[in-house]
């Protein structure tokens, strides 16, 4: 071959070579596909298979035995009833809510907002052990007013009517969220028009506030669908001493009973509940699209005087929180400084004995403590900077496979927990390829389900911080050669600290207290905190699990309190418990 051609090979070869190399973009993409692959798309699919096959053969036999079965078919029975009552209870307290703060010129609306909040940042299992010991005899409220339970009462709280009050009660924040974000956006010049025809306060909202924020109103009724079919915390304390059995509670109590060798009925039950759970959200989400609801006009800024009304507007507003945060709080409170459930709370009775133990002395608590941080700090570091890099793709290079990532990563998150714990045991119970290493009963597989669970829930306020970032620094970037990890680092990541800030904050607190994932993955070797207060209220250490439920709820407070200091830094509507 002559020199002349030799010349013209190269820039032909060269040129095919780098078609071949992968850009930076592409490698970054592909590892997040790994990622969430490997730790929400594998997992589900591993479920879905287990479900359905046993020996790698279609068990019809099997499934038909299960589902049909009378106590499968009584959970199921159980879990739809109390699901759909308590989501009608949240809505009407929660949409209540929202048309007192958003509508009326209400006095302290923001204290009033963070302590209607509260208890749906408090984990769910702390409210359920709070409320059943607001009934004893140490308890600050009712047992001066001679309102406690006479030994051996059967307490009203056990039973399907106490689930369904408690989920509604810890769920109508969730509705208050949505509703009062529907508020918003309704044109002022409505209700001005409305006003200035005469129109009473009461027919203003029937007739026009009520139909437009609808969508509102049923979104947040889906959030609280979700949330109660997956709340293990409530339906565990009350319903397992109740004999109240749902779909969720025959999983654990089917695990402890026979471990490993249970998993492909516990896959199976774990599916049918993803089914309701899916079925749930899609009527919800198909009645709040019923009708026209567009508007035109600014949002809403006219408020609707209470007049003569507001005092016992506000008396009955600040009852409720004293019902819901004051009643169970202290009675949860006095059965920590009492030596023996069931003492009252006396100058004679009282003691610290129980903080002490949970602080100092009792190893398994404190060990529980400390994985539980270690495991939410790593989660936190490895899903902020993993969400700002799928919020690249998702908002400026948007395709088919990064939104095939965030659906994955929101069906995760939507999911009961449970049913992630189920997956992560069926998906790691076996030894890793290449490393021949097993993390089945070890701190990793809980640490695996967080971030399955919370990739979804850190990337939406970082999604919204994209909207602040100018896309041309980027592109200027890119021309100038800067490659995609630079350009993250230099231009994204600085605009997006606020939002990547809130982020941390909300995966921090949710997961810290976590129960729902983690109560089928803990073992004697991995202990985190959330499933502990379960754990010492079946071995009868109820003191001692009201000691650790107050320093749960002490721990959550503080962080909210934390959080609305530095709240002028942070994106607005992101932190939930700030008006």
């Amino acid at each position: 071959m002559s020199d002349l051609a030799v010349e013209q090979e190269r820039p032909e070869r060269a040129f095919r070579l780098s078609r071949l190399k992968l850009s930076g973009e592409m490698r970054l993409i592909i590892c997040l596909a790994l990622f969430v692959g490997l730790l929400s798309i594998a997992p589900l699919g591993r479920l879905v298979y287990a479900a359905f096959f046993t020996d790698g053969s279609l068990d019809l036999e099997r499934i038909t035995h299960i589902l049909g079965g009378r106590r499968v078919l009584q959970a199921t029975g159980n879990t739809i009833w109390i699901s759909i009552t308590s989501t009608l209870l949240a809505s009407v307290i929660g949409t209540l809510a929202a048309l007192l703060v958003g509508m009326t010129d209400m006095k302290a609306r923001t204290a009033w907002v963070f302590g209607f909040v509260l208890p749906l940042m408090i984990p769910p299992q702390v409210t359920a052990l709070a409320w059943v010991q607001s009934f004893s005899p140490a308890s600050p409220l009712l047992a001066p007013l001679g309102l406690t339970l006479e030994p051996g009462m059967r307490h009203p709280l056990y039973s399907s009517g106490g689930i369904i009050f408690l989920l509604g009660l810890y769920n109508a924040p969730l509705v208050f969220l949505s509703v009062r974000a529907s508020l918003r956006r309704v044109p002022a010049n409505l209700l001005e028009a409305a006003q200035s025809a005469g129109a009473k306060p009461l027919p203003v909202v029937l007739d026009i506030i009520l139909p437009l924020v609808r969508s509102g109103i049923f979104a947040g009724a889906a959030l609280a669908f979700v949330s109660s079919i997956g709340n293990f915390g409530i339906q565990a304390m009350l319903g397992i001493p109740a004999r109240v059995p749902t779909l969720i509670t025959m999983i654990y109590r089917r695990l402890n009973s026979y471990g490993p060798s249970a998993l492909n009925d516990m896959a199976l039950l774990a599916l049918l509940l993803a089914v309701l759970t899916i079925i749930g959200m899609t009527i919800t989400g198909w009645l709040g699209r019923q009708g026209d609801q567009r508007v035109d006009g600014a949002s809403i800024t006219l408020r609707l005087s209470l007049g003569r009304w507001h005092w016992p507007v506000a008396t009955l507003a600040w009852g409720y929180l004293a019902a819901v945060l004051v009643l169970p709080l202290s009675s949860l409170a006095g059965s920590a400084l009492v030596r023996g459930y069931g003492q009252p709370l006396t100058l004679d009775t009282l003691t610290f004995e129980n903080f002490n133990n949970a602080l100092f002395r009792h190893e398994g608590i404190r060990e529980a403590f400390a994985t539980s941080f270690m495991l939410t700090g790593l989660t936190v570091f490895i899903l902020i900077p993993v969400s700002i890099a799928l919020g690249y793709f998702l908002v400026w290079r948007t395709g088919f496979l990064s939104k095939l990532l965030h659906l994955a990563s929101e069906l995760a998150y939507a999911l009961p927990g449970i049913i992630i714990g189920v997956a992560m045991i069926l998906f790691f119970l076996r030894p890793l390829p290449l490393v021949n290493v097993s993390i089945y009963g070890t701190i990793w597989v809980i640490f695996a389900a967080y971030l399955s669970n919370y990739l979804a829930l850190a990337l939406r306020p970082i999604l919204g911080g994209f909207a602040q970032v100018d896309r041309s620094l980027n592109e200027a970037a890119q021309i100038a050669g800067a490659g995609i990890l630079s350009r993250l680092r230099d231009i994204v990541l600085p605009v997006l600290a606020p939002s990547a800030a809130a982020a941390a904050i909300l995966v921090f607190m949710t997961a810290i207290n976590e129960i729902q994932t983690s109560v089928l993955l803990v073992s004697s070797r991995a202990q985190t905190i959330g499933p502990m207060i379960i754990f010492l209220e079946e071995a009868g250490s109820s003191t001692l699990a009201a000691a650790v439920g107050c320093l749960m709820v002490l721990l959550i407070l503080s962080l909210m309190l934390v959080s609305l200091c530095f709240s002028k830094f942070l994106p607005k509507g992101v932190l939930p418990w700030r008006d």
